[in-house]
């Protein structure tokens, strides 16, 4: 053996055993994964925060320490999409609408009644459409995994039951500070007031707005069942979940450790969703024990007809193609 293979056996027998103990050393990667809403058993949220942590821990055991913030304790959406693209967030699960405000296609998702049907939802998330929506946010900074689900948005309010459209008209409605929502309610002769999450209880409850539209689980594991009074099944939008990663975090992580995190993010997905539909039946019943006056709609096809404007106003902002792509794909 001539001496430069021998320096180079001398090295690696030194250097390996210090490798592998400064690795062990090293310990789990620890993310910190935040939302907005409560920590609930039932929370949607939650669920799909807690999903991914029990895949991430299947799928790449001892490599991950995943560290939940529910609660804003992260910040608001707002902030926490902000906190992705700096990279001083690992992850978060945040609802449709702040993502639209980054991304302007993803206000296909909540176009007033475009999804008929969760099925219709998971047809257009979980396929092409999807992937390319998640990619649009590479340019952010974030890296789209999956989409849970919040489920269909209801209207709740103080003042009457929602049956029809005149229904909504003059009552005071907190909405999300987006212009597809703010336009949806005007449509209907709604007052839309945008306001922030973490306002909203102590607005509802000093009488500053008269009501709001959020999911079911939402409603009940954030306790506004003690200050709304009529619960509308409206499912005026189906909520989009989207469960991200911050591009910084995202690529330190090996090759492996990023495949075992997309997967993750997309088996907690269906395990969330799967859970959430369990769930609002139950809840339903909860939230009239809880004293909530529920009733359903009378009459969609008036709902559709009213909102139609909102559809003309923003196809430009979402892209002619894609619009249409997703009416051709939940007609089917």
């Amino acid at each position: 053996m001539d001496l430069k293979k021998k320096l180079v056996m001398w090295v690696m027998v030194f250097f390996l055993p210090l490798f592998l103990v400064t690795t062990t050393l090293a310990g789990p990667i620890t993310i910190r994964f935040g939302w907005c809403t409560s920590a609930g058993p039932t929370d949607p949220y939650a669920i799909a925060a807690r999903q991914f942590k029990k895949a991430l821990d299947e799928f790449a055991p001892g490599q991950f320490d995943v560290q939940l913030f529910p609660n804003r304790q992260l910040g608001d959406e707002k902030e926490m999409l902000e906190g992705l693209s700096f990279g001083t967030i690992d992850m978060a699960v945040i609802t449709n609408s702040p993502i639209s405000r980054i991304a302007p296609p993803f206000q296909i998702n909540d176009m007033p009644f475009i999804y008929a049907s969760e099925e219709q939802a998971y047809k257009v998330l979980d396929g092409p459409i999807g992937q390319e929506l998640l990619k649009t946010l590479e340019k952010k900074n974030i890296i789209g995994l999956a989409f849970a689900e919040g489920g269909f948005r209801q209207m709740i309010n103080n003042v009457r039951p929602i049956y029809l459209p005149k229904d909504v008209a003059g009552i005071k409605w907190r909405v999300m500070p987006n212009p597809v929502y703010i336009e949806m309610f005007r449509a209907l002769g709604g007052n839309a007031v945008p306001m922030p999450w973490g306002e909203v209880f102590t607005a509802v409850q000093q009488g500053t707005v008269d009501g709001l539209e959020i999911p079911i689980a939402v409603i009940y594991n954030n306790g506004y069942y003690e200050v709304c009074k009529y619960l509308s099944l409206t499912n005026h939008t189906y909520s989009a979940l989207g469960i991200l990663i911050s591009k910084r975090t995202y690529n330190k992580l090996t090759p492996e450790q990023r495949e075992a995190v997309r997967k993750a993010a997309r088996k907690a997905a269906q395990e969330e969703r799967r859970m959430n539909r369990e769930n609002v039946a139950k809840l339903i019943d909860k939230l009239k024990a809880k004293g909530m006056k529920v009733n359903q709609v009378k009459d969609f096809s008036a709902f559709r007809k009213k909102v139609k404007p909102v559809y003309d106003k923003f196809r430009s902002s979402i892209g002619e193609k894609l619009f249409e792509r997703v009416l051709a794909e939940v007609s089917r």
